[in-house]
């Protein structure tokens, strides 16, 4: 075989290989998002801008802007009273600083399913 046609045919099988490659991580799904991850993002929830969790072992450098995250079950036995918190603060209370994060689509639907199932948990 020529080299010309040798390099061609390596060069050929290496483009086949990286695309065979990047075709596997297309098809990986993305990992599942938890409230947890979510509420810890700095792109989404950022709970941990405003809100400290005594309870979570990795909630370090947390807010001291809104209250603590702690016994959140008992504060809210309603969870509906919750979710509705987090979809936006303000209609309990005009005066909040909360982000209405239902109300100005920062969060969907299920991202607010997921953080409020996390932050009642704490």
């Amino acid at each position: 075989m020529r080299a010309g046609a040798s390099l061609i045919l390596t060069a050929s099988m290496v483009g086949m290989f990286v695309m065979a490659n990047y075709a596997v991580a297309a098809d990986t799904p993305k990992q599942e998002e938890t409230g947890k991850s979510i509420a810890f993002d700095k792109t989404k929830g950022n709970c941990l801008a405003c809100h400290a969790m005594p309870t979570v072992p990795d909630a370090v450098a947390a807010g001291t802007i809104g209250p603590p995250l702690i016994a959140m079950s008992a504060r809210y036995p309603d969870k509906a009273k919750l979710r509705a918190q987090i979809w936006d603060a303000t209609v309990a209370n005009p005066q909040s600083v909360m982000i209405p994060f239902g109300k100005h689509k920062v969060l969907t639907e299920q991202e607010i399913d997921k953080v409020t199932d996390f932050v009642y948990g704490l």
